[in-house]
């Protein structure tokens, strides 16, 4: 229906009026008007709100009609709204598609709802997503594109539910009972009878969404946005890399793995510090040959690290990483650092994929996953939680951003939290970053050293992980150390029983030690 007319429709449409801004604000282009121009243009030279084509209808097989909306959504992208209707058997359906590219890496978020608020959270998800009712263990596979809020997709999965009860109540009474158990649970949902409870939702095109909210920083894990590689199979669901007809079969595989060259392996090769390496990777992007740059690098008082840098000729993706070696630890590791000037802005700072980063003062909340490794500056690590959340909640044009349909009270709130940021990476505000990282892989570097070798803005406390942390690590699953009946079993550590030194962080950790950074 839809889907034959929007690759026509989005090509038209793009090479319409090379002057007229495609996705102005909706508004604006009812009145007619054109960005910047203080005239009514001509009729003529309006811009076209809603495209309509001729189509199939799918259940009559008569002709029914297909309205196309190219816009956006504030805090997100480029969307097309599809609504198809047909007079004759009065079939209606509607669904949106991305209207741009797919993204570089696919994206999952998380959101534990607590009140009937949560539930008018906008949410975007696009025919290669999934959605998960956690508590329910109802998962809605990858299908139509929707547009609607919480509550529009609860109501939604409640009614496919519903849909045939009473012919399974006749037919197998059984099931009737299982699904209406699930029916009644969710209708409790709906009416905010069972919270909290969590929804998720999985899209290896990176182009769904659920609507964050600057509170959302003051709960540990009320609301989670992490980003991943493809794997092979998933680029080969979306269209992404090249196919090969196999002989054995002829059945379509991605491309063959890279083989390096004839002496270029590295099987043979003793990394040296400070050297650069270039390896032949795919894109995660495209899926098509790339190169990866290499370099270990040795941080004074800490451990050797692993740069990474990739870069895609072909489709311009670009990403960099840090990745820590040795041992697994036997505990975790808190670091506590104290921004006060200019100089603390330039302290050498690691973030590790596996950290949680907090930094109080501006309710920002970085999960593990979220922005990979990072070795960079406090301000440089700031600057790019900063631009991230904003690239995430506004649409970035040439003259900033626009955000002419965002409601009022929402605006003034999240004005108000990149205000503080701002202020925060200029260094008009004290403020403080704490690192929780599990594998005890992150590292701020020491400046003001006293007498004793310490420095008083850096605290450090190593803590024992719980045993969630230990199954989403792998830890749990890991046998290394060989028992007297020749079994390899998991190695255990003895629990510390020493009291950290700042009594406010014993209260808030438990059974840790705390000790200042020194060397």
């Amino acid at each position: 229906m839809a889907d034959h007319s929007t690759n026509e429709f989005l090509s038209t449409e793009r090479a319409k009026n090379d002057d007229n801004d495609l996705f102005a604000a909706i508004g604006k282009q009812v009145l007619g008007l054109n960005l910047g121009d203080e005239e009514e243009p001509a009729e003529d030279d309006r811009v076209k709100i809603v495209d309509e084509i001729e189509s199939l209808c799918m259940n009559c097989h008569e002709n029914g009609l297909t309205r196309l909306l190219l816009t956006k959504i504030p805090y997100f992208r480029e969307i097309i709204l599809m609504s198809f209707y047909c007079e004759h058997c009065h079939f209606k359906n509607n669904e949106i598609q991305p209207a741009g590219e797919i993204q570089e890496q696919g994206s999952k978020y998380t959101f534990k709802l607590g009140n009937l608020d949560d539930m008018e959270r906008q949410l975007v998800k696009s025919d290669t997503a999934i959605l998960r009712i956690e508590d329910l263990e109802i998962e809605v596979p990858a299908g139509r594109g929707r547009l609607t809020n919480i509550e529009g997709i609860l109501s939604e999965v409640l009614k496919d539910l519903e849909g045939d009860q009473k012919l399974r109540k006749k037919e197998d009474p059984e099931l009737y009972e299982k699904i209406d158990e699930v029916v009644q649970r969710l209708i409790k949902m709906l009416i905010g009878g069972r919270f909290p409870f969590t929804i998720s939702l999985n899209d290896p095109a990176g182009n769904s969404w659920i609507e964050p909210a600057p509170t959302d920083s003051n709960t540990k894990g009320k609301y989670t946005h992490s980003q991943y590689p493809r794997t092979p199979e998933q680029n080969e669901a979306l269209g992404l890399g090249e196919t090969s007809e196999e002989q054995n079969g002829g059945s379509a595989e991605m491309v063959p793995q890279l083989q390096p060259e004839e002496g270029g392996g590295m099987e043979d090769v003793d990394i040296l510090e400070g050297q650069t390496y270039d390896l032949p990777v795919y894109c995660p992007g495209c899926a098509k040959p790339a190169n990866m740059l290499v370099q270990m690098v040795n941080i004074p008082h800490f451990k050797q690290v692993i740069v990474s840098t990739t870069h895609c000729d072909l489709c311009g993706y670009k990403t960099n990483d840090v990745k820590t070696g040795g041992e697994v630890p036997a505990y975790g590791k808190r670091i506590w650092l104290q921004v006060k000037d200019a100089k603390d802005l330039g302290r050498d700072i690691l973030k590790s994929e596996t950290c949680l980063l907090k930094i109080p003062e501006c309710r920002v909340e970085v999960t593990p996953g979220t922005m990979g490794g990072r070795f960079t500056t406090v301000e440089g690590l700031v600057t790019q939680i900063r631009d991230d959340l904003k690239g995430s909640i506004f649409d970035f044009g040439e003259d900033e951003v626009s955000t002419d349909s965002m409601p009022s009270d929402t605006k003034k709130e999240w004005g108000t939290f990149f205000a503080q940021l701002n202020k925060a990476v200029k260094g008009e505000i004290h403020f403080t970053i704490l690192m929780e990282d599990p594998l005890g892989n992150s590292y701020c570097q020491l400046l003001d050293l006293d007498e004793s070798g310490k420095d008083p803005k850096v605290k450090t406390q190593e803590y024992e992980r719980t045993e969630e942390e230990e199954d989403e690590l792998g830890l749990a699953d890991m046998k290394t150390m060989l028992n007297d009946k020749g079994e390899y079993v998991r190695e255990t550590f003895g629990k510390k029983t020493a009291e950290p030194e700042d009594s406010a962080e014993s209260s808030a950790t438990g059974n840790s030690k705390a000790q200042s950074e020194g060397s």
